[in-house]
C-alpha cells in the first residue's frame, strides 16, 4: 500500500540543567546536556592551547582554543536541543494509535512529542535516549515545535492506509521482498489491504498476514520419506479469508505471562512452550481471543507457495525434496548440538531459516497442535475446511517436526503434508502450538 505522508518527527522539550548526558551539541564542552558557564570557564582557562585534554576545549576543531570557540559558546548558549535519530516503527496508520519508540539524545525534560503540528500521547521518558510515544491520527507532513530549539528528522515517520486490527500494534504495512521473494503472494498480501507483519498488543506475539489462496492438500514425498497412507489422497483446497499467524511458535514467557505457569519440560524464555495438551490450550486461547490454526491452513502456510516436501528458504525458494537440507529450515539432532537422540532439546525460537511468508520453525523445533480431528482425507476440492466434526480415534492432529528429527525416514517428520494424531489431554515435550488471528 502507498505510504501517504514522510516527514519530520517533533518534540517540545525542557532540559534539566543538572542532568550529565553525552555531549553531542556545540559548546557543551563539559557534557551536561547544556551551554553555560561550566563550558565557557573551561574554554578560557585553556586559551591559546591546541585544547587537549580530557575535555577538547577546541570546539571549531582548528587547532586552537580562541575566538572563533568562544563565539561558538555563546551562540549555542542554553539547553542542548533534542537530537532525533531514529523512529521505529517510522511507519503508522491515519487512524493513530501506533506505539513507536524515539532514539536520540536530550530526551531527559521533555514535555511533549508532536507529530503533524499535534500531540502524541502515551509518552514514556525512557532515558535520555529514548522516548516511547503513540502517534496521534493523520496524514500530513509532521512538523517540530520547540520552546527555543528544534529537534527533528527528516522522513522521520509517515502514514499508510492499510488497515490494522484493533488487537494489533503494526511492525510493518508491507511485504518485505528479502522474506517474501514471491511476487505473487507480495502482491496476494497487498491486495487484503491489511499490513503485512503486527504484534498481538496484549500478548506481544508477532504475527504474519497469510493472503488467501487455493494449494494442493496432501502426499509431498521426500527424497528418503515416502508419504504415508493418511497423506492421501492430494486434494484442492481455497481458503477464502486471510489470517494472522504467529511468526514462531508460542513462547514460554508468552505463556507464562498470561497462565502464570510453565509446564515445559525444558527450560528457555524463548523456547516453545510444551508440555501442554490440546485441551490445555484452549485456555491461553480464550484469554487472548486467538486460536489454533486449521489443518489446512498450517499446511498453505507451511508450503508458502512451494509443492515440495520442504518448504523453500533463502537460496531455495523454490523449497526442496532433498532430506539433507532439512536442517537448514528445523532443528534436527544432527544439526542442533546433541550427539544423540536422547540428548536433545528445544531451542529459542527463529533461529533457523523462515519460510516465503516469513514463518519460522514450521518445520521444526517442536510438532505443532491444529483445531481439526484426525480423519483421512477425501479426493474431493473443500473450500475452508476445518476438519471432521469428530475423530474415530478421538484424537487431534499435530503438524510439524520436532528437534528430535533426523534424516533417517523411520522418524522423519517435518515434511509439508506429513501429519499425526495425539489424544486431547495428552502433553508431551515435542509438541506445541501456533496461533492465528483473524484480522
Amino acid at each position: 500500500m502507498k505510504h501517504i505522508a514522510a516527514a519530520a518527527l517533533a518534540f517540545t522539550l525542557a532540559l534539566s540543567a543538572t542532568t550529565v548526558v553525552p555531549a553531542q551539541c556545540p559548546g557543551d564542552v563539559i557534557p551536561s546536556g547544556n551551554v553555560d558557564g561550566v563550558d565557557l570557564s573551561a574554554v578560557l582557562g585553556a586559551w591559546g592551547s591546541d585544547g587537549s585534554g580530557a575535555y577538547s576545549t577546541d570546539v571549531n576543531g582548528n587547532g586552537l582554543v580562541e575566538g572563533g570557540d568562544l563565539a561558538i559558546i555563546l551562540g549555542a548558549w542554553g539547553a542542548c536541543p533534542p537530537v532525533v535519530s531514529s523512529v521505529l516503527p517510522n511507519v503508522g496508520t491515519i487512524a493513530g494509535g501506533t506505539p513507536i519508540t524515539i532514539s536520540g539524545n536530550y530526551f531527559l525534560g521533555t514535555t511533549s512529542v508532536t507529530i503533524g503540528g499535534v500531540a502524541a500521547t502515551g509518552v514514556q521518558i525512557v532515558s535520555a535516549t529514548t522516548i516511547n510515544a503513540i502517534t496521534p491520527a493523520g496524514s500530513a507532513a509532521v512538523s517540530v515545535t520547540a520552546n527555543g530549539r528544534t529537534g527533528s528528522l527528516a522522513g522521520g515517520y509517515s502514514y499508510t492506509s492499510v488497515s490494522v486490527p484493533s488487537w494489533a500494534t503494526l511492525i510493518e504495512p508491507d511485504p518485505n521482498p528479502s522474506i517474501v521473494t514471491s511476487g505473487v503472494l507480495r502482491q496476494a498480501i497487498t491486495t487484503t489491504g491489511f499490513a503485512w507483519r503486527v504484534k498481538d498488543t496484549a500478548t506481544q506475539i508477532e504475527m504474519m498476514l497469510i493472503p488467501p489462496g487455493t494449494f494442493n492438500m496432501g502426499c509431498s514425498a521426500s527424497d528418503l520419506a515416502p508419504c504415508r497412507a493418511n497423506e492421501s489422497p492430494i486434494h484442492q483446497v481455497t481458503l477464502t479469508n486471510a489470517f494472522y499467524m504467529g511468526r514462531y511458535e508460542v513462547m514460554q514467557a508468552q505463556w507464562q505471562a498470561r497462565m502464570g505457569n510453565n509446564p515445559s519440560y525444558f527450560s528457555g524464555t524463548n523456547n516453545p512452550v510444551e508440555m501442554v495438551s490440546w485441551n490445555g490450550i484452549q485456555g491461553f486461547l480464550s484469554q487472548t481471543g486467538m486460536r489454533l490454526p486449521t489443518e489446512a491452513e498450517w499446511e498453505y502456510a507451511y508450503r508458502a507457495g512451494t509443492t515440495t516436501a520442504f518448504h523453500g528458504y533463502t537460496g531455495q525458494e523454490s523449497g526442496t525434496n532433498n532430506d539433507y537440507q532439512y536442517g537448514n529450515i528445523a532443528w534436527i539432532y544432527s544439526t542442533g548440538g546433541c550427539p544423540t537422540y536422547w540428548t536433545c532439546q528445544t531451542h529459542p525460537v527463529g533461529l533457523k531459516a523462515g519460510n516465503g511468508l516469513g514463518l519460522h520453525d514450521m518445520s521444526g523445533n517442536v510438532a505443532e497442535l491444529v483445531s481439526d480431528w484426525f480423519d483421512t482425507y477425501t479426493a474431493a476440492p473443500q473450500t475452508n475446511p476445518t476438519g471432521p466434526l469428530a475423530s474415530p480415534q478421538n484424537t487431534k492432529v499435530y503438524r510439524g517436526g520436532f528437534y528430535g528429527s533426523t534424516t533417517n525416514p523411520v522418524v522423519l517428520y517435518g515434511r509439508s503434508s506429513e501429519r499425526s494424531t495425539v489424544m486431547t489431554d495428552s502433553g508431551s515435550q515435542a509438541v506445541g502450538f501456533r496461533v492465528v488471528r483473524t484480522p
